[in-house]
């Protein structure tokens, strides 16, 4: 029996930012598809109404891959893809599958053979790095550093090291409500001359992108308390 394709379908960034997210392809393929694997059921139907999406949502089946069912059994979330059925997969913001527990869904996709279309759409890191004015040819994403402040402080540094050794942008990121305590530690860890940049509610009404030296930011006075943020920090 012939597979169903697994879209990989973005998810806006930022409350208010449809307008930047969407392309037309994205659109035509919502109203194509009427199962969907998602994060959160209630933020998922939102954002497929935002979209455009004119199928009823009484008509559409939606598999809850939450933190609380993760873990368990993926079978039931490819019953329909095996038997033919196309499916979308949505993450909580951004690209499904980058730094997101899709991952697992894509991976086990290709292991079942499943084709994986990935659509155009936001997302945080890709779009910090262009921002910054960092290499673009040399980086790696680290995802949250550890909570530890001992333990962060000397990631830090490892981070930095890394940048100036092979010429790399490094990035990474903190749950939004720890954002101030990271960028504190960063400030007191790196080099003055090491270069930072802030990309703060990308696509959102408040965007804030900026890129100093660790020195200059030393003087400047923001507030990233709840804001989703990337970090990135390059010292060539």
């Amino acid at each position: 029996m012939q597979r169903g394709t697994l879209f990989l379908i973005p998810v806006p960034l930022a409350e208010n930012a449809q307008n930047k997210s969407y392309t037309p392809f994205l659109i035509d393929t919502i109203n194509v598809i009427k199962t969907y694997i998602v994060e959160n059921e209630k933020t998922a139907r939102k954002f497929l109404k935002e979209a455009g999406l004119k199928t009823p949502q009484s008509e559409l089946l939606i598999h809850d891959f939450g933190k609380h069912k993760r873990g368990n059994s993926l079978v039931p979330y490819f019953t329909q893809l095996m038997s033919g059925i196309d499916v979308g997969l949505m993450s909580e913001a951004g690209c499904p599958g980058v730094a997101d527990p899709g991952a697992e869904i894509v991976a086990e996709a290709h292991k079942r053979g499943i084709k994986v279309v990935p659509l155009v759409g936001p997302n945080s890191m890709i779009q910090a790095l262009m921002s910054s004015g960092f290499s673009g040819q040399s980086f790696t994403f680290h995802g949250y550093l550890p909570i530890d402040k001992v333990e962060r402080a000397k990631r830090i540094k490892e981070l930095e090291a890394l940048s100036q050794k092979n010429k790399q942008t490094q990035l990474f990121m903190e749950t939004p409500f720890r954002n101030n305590h990271l960028f504190e530690d960063v400030l007191k860890n790196c080099s003055g001359s090491t270069q930072l940049c802030i990309a703060c509610n990308i696509n959102g009404e408040n965007e804030y992108i900026k890129t100093l030296t660790v020195g200059a930011w030393k003087s400047e006075r923001i507030d990233l308390h709840k804001k989703p943020t990337v970090f990135l920090i390059y010292k060539g």
